[in-house]
């Protein structure tokens, strides 16, 4: 559990948070073209897409900072 915790405070680090960021825009808006870009372009986002959206960009920038907490832990 105390790795479990530890990894919610590196979320937040400001020494991670720069390169997970950077990752999170290039790698969540490729993907946000892909999932998304035809709903975009016709103007069909609803609610439920939007949310997907962002998620989209938050999943990149957890498992980036996943990686570099793991690293730093070696």
């Amino acid at each position: 559990m105390r790795s479990l915790k530890a990894y919610g405070q590196s979320l937040l680090d400001p020494q991670l948070a720069p390169t997970a960021i950077k990752v999170a825009l290039i790698v969540g808006s490729i993907l946000l073209i892909i999932n998304h870009g035809a709903a975009i372009l016709n103007q069909q986002m609803s609610g439920d897409r939007w949310i997907s959206a962002l998620l989209t960009y938050i999943v990149p920038y957890m498992v980036n900072i996943h990686g570099q907490y793991v690293s730093r832990a070696r």
